[in-house]
């Protein structure tokens, strides 16, 4: 639903519960991490009471290569393996056959995965990934797992017509822009025409013109009513009562008498007809392809020119074996190459698989097999998929584990709508395990239920790990600047000048709204990113605690309201280099380009309703005493602020990141140069700094850690100089399990962000 719920929802982890207080990300192209832990040779579970899990609800797309949401690729997940797997710091696992150890908080953990990867970097540049698969592995249904199903599943990743959440494409393998030139599917090319009227042309039919249209005229009236609906469940205290009312919710003012085609003839033309954007960022929960009538039909590849026959850099060396070359050194690779292998002979058509002949299990540019499977997902993990059913995903143990038979039998997935259903299902005893959002008033109730002023007790047991994420405060370069010159020093000083206010109040304000179950963070990471710099490291600085010299603002021992004077009384420092006019401690003019009145953007629900809204009412408060006005927006329909982030209607706004694994800094903070496009996220921010551009690309390009966060902290220094973003808080996500229940000694130990309970999903146990 728009780019809040999109940008979340963009980057989960595989096998992580929904993430509490904020929309939980689907799914990213890291390797599910179901292949770990020590192998066993265990006998099928005598217990056939199921393990019961709380989940939010699913769009029944359970594929590993078009599932849309996080809940759906963790019903999937349960049914796979994957490449590579990664320890409980997230770092990848290269030598899983034999196990791989590594230490955590003092203890030795061995891990276990189907695969070795070894890495050589050649004097000439390139970079050889070499994979050697376990020779003993086999899917649920008996048949055999061998390296011809790797190369399977990455073909569908690469084939020009795939169009779901991996980019395994991008990753720079020798031979991929070959393989994937001189194609492109009906629809792109169809969407590419418009809609004004057929043009005759070599790659498809006037018929095929009107009836694609037709369908997406019909797809597009259900879209529009499906956000129209959604916006009268929901918003009808807001002023939702019909579609334009709704629609003006959503950010598009149409006439009072439009209906839902109107709605949808108004968002193709705000897309310029890019009906992929439009449906990713508007979707108020169905995407506009699903809708369609006869979509798969017009999925199908068209030769537009000359294109290779297979991909040079994917090498098949024996059966259970295979080299991946890189033209490039690519340090985000890994975590697209440790596939899920998915079985040829279910997803594909073995006959249509002969690696010496470039055939890959699919016609080249038609992936119909592949999409017909999504509902009955097929693989080699701890279980498999029984049925989806009145909102329970049912799965039993597969016996042929490589790790063991799972010590449950069996185990559901059951839809649950609210908090109180997660919670309250605990202690009836109908729910298990589950992931409510977790605050402070959480918390209390959890206790009060344990009767022992503590979240964990006789009834309940509370798992708290940092989020895969952080909150933060964002402000666009082109909007709060001085004289149109978001780079210029004085453009950063006023921004600077903000974010010394707004700083100053986030440790009461997340104290009041999370207690203990959040931090401060003072770069723009993930604390839980290995990239993170620590407070002891070299160079560490409280974010926005210096005046315009450098100097600290604040010292040991003052007191809240000493450090609230101490910032406001540099803020006017900054502004005043900023270019303002500052006469009795008041800001009484404002430099050209410049304000004295910014709006902020909350999507707190319109009623308040979020960590940051305190720092922007303590802020507003606080800026007003020197002369500045603040105006808080508060969205009741929580989507529409990217909307008018994108239009810089606004300049300020709070929301969240969601993380992967790699902190690579491309897609947000890279504002592209002659040889690459800007990331998809910095129109946001707006930052152009061809040093920050360079050491991201640089960070980019090596495989050393060390290295690469020493980059990272250059990145965060110059991220935080440029002052469009001001880092906020580190959540924690919560995960309850019934004490009564679940035998917790068979619990997966040490959890982390990056390695949840269903990581050992096969050794848990009831009582």
């Amino acid at each position: 639903m728009k780019k809040f719920l999109a940008m979340l929802l963009a980057l989960a982890m595989v096998f992580a519960l929904a993430a509490c207080g904020e929309t939980a990300p689907a799914q990213t192209d890291t390797a599910p991490t179901d292949t770990t832990g020590t192998p066993a040779d265990a006998a099928p579970a005598a217990n056939d009471t199921p393990l019961v899990v709380g989940y939010d609800s699913f769009n029944s797309k359970f594929s590993p290569f078009f599932s849309e949401t996080a809940y759906d690729q963790d019903v999937w997940a349960m049914t796979q393996i994957s490449l590579l797997g990664n320890d409980r710091t997230g770092a990848i696992i290269t030598k899983g056959i034999a196990g791989e150890t590594v230490e955590y908080n003092g203890t030795p953990y061995t891990y276990y995965g189907p695969a070795d990867l070894t890495i050589t970097e050649n004097d000439d540049g390139t970079v050889y990934y070499d994979f050697v698969m376990r020779d003993d592995l086999v899917f649920s249904d008996g048949e055999p797992v061998t390296i011809d199903d790797a190369i399977f599943s990455m073909y569908v990743l690469c084939d020009p017509t795939y169009d779901g959440n991996s980019s395994l494409f991008s990753v720079p393998i020798e031979g991929m822009e070959a393989y994937r030139s001189g194609m492109d599917s009906l629809a792109n090319l169809i969407v590419a025409a418009g809609r004004d009227g057929y043009e005759e042309n070599e790659f498809f039919t006037e018929e095929q013109y009107n009836a694609f249209w037709e369908d997406v005229a019909q797809a597009g009236a259900a879209f529009a009513q499906e956000i129209v609906d959604y916006c009268l469940a929901n918003y009808a205290d807001y002023g939702a009562s019909d579609v334009a009312s709704s629609a003006a919710l959503w950010g598009f003012e149409i006439p009072a008498d439009a209906t839902a085609a109107d709605f949808f003839d108004m968002m193709y033309e705000a897309y310029a007809g890019d009906l992929n954007d439009l449906s990713s960022t508007e979707s108020a929960g169905s995407s506009l392809w699903s809708l369609m009538n006869d979509y798969d039909s017009y999925t199908v590849g068209v030769q537009t020119g000359e294109s290779a026959p297979s991909i040079t850099g994917i090498q098949k060396t024996g059966d259970y074996s295979m080299r991946i070359v890189l033209t490039e050194v690519d340090a985000t690779a890994i975590y697209n190459l440790g596939v899920t292998v998915a079985p040829l002979h279910y997803y594909g058509d073995a006959s249509l698989y002969d690696y010496d002949n470039n055939m890959f299990g699919f016609t080249k540019g038609d992936l119909s097999s592949v999409r017909a499977k999504t509902t009955q997902p097929v693989g080699a993990g701890p279980y498999k998929f029984v049925k989806f059913e009145n909102g329970v995903v049912y799965f039993e143990a597969n016996d042929l584990y490589f790790k063991g038979a799972p010590k449950t039998k069996y185990v559901n997935f059951i839809v649950c709508y609210t908090d109180d259903d997660k919670l309250n299902g605990v202690v009836t005893g109908t729910i298990d395990i589950t992931d409510p959002s977790f605050s402070k008033d959480k918390a209390a109730q959890i206790s009060s239920i344990n009767g022992n002023d503590s979240i964990n007790g006789d009834v309940i047991t509370t798992s708290l790990v940092d989020n895969l994420g952080y909150g933060y405060i964002g402000m666009s370069a082109n909007v709060i600047n001085v004289d149109k010159d978001p780079a210029s020093d004085a453009s950063k000083a006023l921004r600077k000048g903000l974010g010394t206010i707004f700083a100053v109040y986030r440790a009461v304000a997340n104290d009041s709204y999370y207690g203990d179950a959040a931090s401060v963070i003072n770069y723009p990471i993930s604390n839980t990113s290995w990239a993170a710099p620590r407070p002891a490291d070299d160079g560490y600085k409280v974010a926005f605690s210096t005046d315009v010299d450098g100097n600290d603002i604040y010292t040991a021992g003052m007191t809240d309201e000493e450090r609230y004077d101490a910032a406001l009384r540099d803020a006017l420092g900054w502004f005043e280099a900023a270019g303002y006019t500052v006469e009795d401690g008041k800001l009484t003019a404002a430099p050209k380009g410049a304000s004295l009145e910014y709006t902020a953007g909350i999507p707190a629900g319109g009623n308040g309703d979020h960590p940051a809204f305190m720092i922007l009412s303590e802020a507003k408060n606080a800026l007003e005493k020197i002369g500045m006005t603040l105006i808080i927006k508060d969205y009741s329909d929580t989507s529409q602020i990217w909307t008018d982030i994108e239009a810089e209607n606004i300049g300020i706004w709070t929301a969240a990141w969601g993380a992967s694994l790699d902190p690579d800094m491309y897609q947000i903070y890279f504002s592209g140069d002659e040889n690459h496009v800007a990331g998809g996220s910095n129109y946001m921010y707006d930052i152009d700094d061809a040093e920050l551009n360079q050491l991201i690309l640089d960070a980019r390009a090596s495989l050393d850690q060390t290295y690469r966060k020493a980059m990272y902290k250059a990145c965060l220094d110059i991220i935080i100089d440029w002052a469009v973003e001001i880092p906020n808080y580190q959540r924690q996500n919560c995960v309850i399990f019934s004490t009564e229940r679940v035998n917790l000694d068979t619990v997966t130990p040490d959890i982390t962000t990056f390695y949840g309970w269903l990581s050992e999903i096969e050794n848990i146990e009831l009582n």
